[in-house]
């Protein structure tokens, strides 16, 4: 039985990340993985001024391994005459060819970057996979990102499209493309980084997960298997509960981040620009139902009042759960015998993040929606979600996965408590219990 202060030791150490090579043979892998990540976030954020300059509609084909844009002026005088074939033109009459470069640069600058992400993917994981770096049981994890990166750019062209078809041409309001096909667009982009961000943190913590057993099959010098080990019955279901807690943020961060494709779809943040009401209302029941729009459910994703009052109350709600979860996390008595260092500051900034955001979201409305602000509302989405699986991340000690092979390991050890030893039960769990790694990544 652990005493209470190597307990205490444990718990105040946690489980840090390890960047460095000689600590973790794998940490280029994941600082590659990290790094990717950010070039994705990088193309969120560009791929939100593309749409907010409505700069997206300018580039009316698509080539898989991309271009170079016009260069004389030749070449933009042909580029410029494509554009006026497709209904955004008949809106947009008064634009000179100086203005279309600027739209252009734009949406060429965005697709571009989508392929450069491709590249420094694509191109290390063929280096790390010939040198078998790549951690064991990750093989189908890069297949799968690699596979959405491309899968995202097919998105990101049927999207498009949506807003160059002949029927739009009699449209009133300003042409857009298709909220539905903006939110699966930055849905998949979102995935996509969140995806990224995991498999790297998850190669970051390998030492920490498996042991110094064959093949990193778990063993006695687990150190996440210690950490558990130490932690008595009552702190375990106080994590659990903040792991559970840190879960439903994440989720209600990413279901805030849908609702806001579909205000930037419709372009509902230009109106009803007063907080905390909407136009003295705090529910415009009355606008939140059109009825030319049909089947009535479509309101939630096509009305203006309807799109914009979900987007308040799941950012208001986004940031008042991660509030309360951050003052559950690190003041409860309990705190001090179940929370690591990487979990309480991840709470610190969940709940500093999440107000912040709300804060933006709030000002960037006050404001009628200017670009900068705009863009950064919706980088700001990017980092309250990052924050949210940081803190999941480092709760993993109490996922189920971890649990199930603590709670093996205790059967085991008392089955083999009668003769085999200490020894014995580390070699039988070694042998036949899944890996921590394995259940983690």
């Amino acid at each position: 039985m652990a005493t209470k202060a190597a307990a205490s030791t444990l718990i105040r150490k946690g489980l840090p990340s390890l960047t460095s090579t000689p600590l973790n043979p794998y940490a280029p892998v994941a600082k590659w993985i990290i790094g990717t990540s950010g070039l994705v976030a990088g193309m969120v954020h560009i791929g939100g001024i593309t749409r907010l300059t409505k700069s997206g509609l300018s580039m009316t084909d698509w080539k898989p391994l991309g271009s170079l844009p016009p260069i004389s002026m030749e070449e933009w005088s042909e580029a410029f005459e494509r554009y006026k074939q497709y209904p955004e033109w008949q809106q947009r009459k008064s634009m000179t060819v100086e203005e279309f470069k600027t739209i252009y640069y734009w949406e060429w600058g965005h697709r571009m970057l989508g392929r450069v992400v491709g590249v420094c993917f694509a191109a290390p994981w063929a280096y790390f996979a010939l040198r078998k770096r790549i951690p064991a049981g990750y093989g189908n994890r890069m297949k799968l990102l690699f596979a959405m990166g491309g899968t995202q750019g097919l998105v990101g062209w049927w999207m498009v499209k949506s807003g160059l078809g002949d029927n739009r041409r009699d449209d009133r309001k300003e042409i857009r493309v298709s909220p539905y096909r903006l939110a699966a667009h930055l849905g998949m982009a979102f995935t996509t980084y969140s995806t990224l961000l995991w498999t790297g943190f998850g190669i970051m913590q390998i030492p920490n997960d498996v042991s110094n057993g064959v093949n990193g099959m778990v063993g006695s010098k687990s150190k996440i298997v210690e950490l558990v080990q130490v932690m008595s019955k009552e702190g375990i279901k106080y994590a659990k509960k903040i792991r559970s807690g840190a879960i439903a943020v994440t989720g209600l961060t990413a279901i805030t981040v849908a609702s806001g494709a579909f205000v930037a779809g419709n372009d509902a943040g230009n109106a009803y620009n007063t907080y905390p009401k909407m136009n003295d209302q705090w529910i415009p029941r009355e606008d939140m139902i059109d009825p030319d729009i049909k089947p009535v459910y479509r309101n939630a994703f096509e009305n203006t009042a309807m799109v914009q009052w979900n987007h308040r109350v799941l950012g208001t709600s986004t940031a008042i759960s991660a509030l309360a979860l951050t003052g559950l996390g690190l003041f409860h008595p309990a705190a001090r015998t179940a929370i690591t260092p990487q979990v309480s500051r991840g709470l610190k900034t969940l709940g500093g993040v999440a107000v912040g955001q709300m804060t933006l979201g709030i000002v960037t409305l006050l404001n009628y929606v200017p670009i900068g602000l705009a863009a950064a509302h919706q980088l700001g989405s990017l980092v309250v979600l990052s924050t949210g699986i940081y803190v999941v991340h480092s709760l993993r000690y109490v996922s189920p996965g971890v649990l199930r092979i603590v709670s093996n390991r205790v059967v085991t050890s008392a089955a083999a408590g009668g003769g085999g030893g200490a020894g014995a039960s580390a070699f039988t769990i070694a042998g036949k219990a899944p890996s921590v790694a394995r259940a983690l990544k």
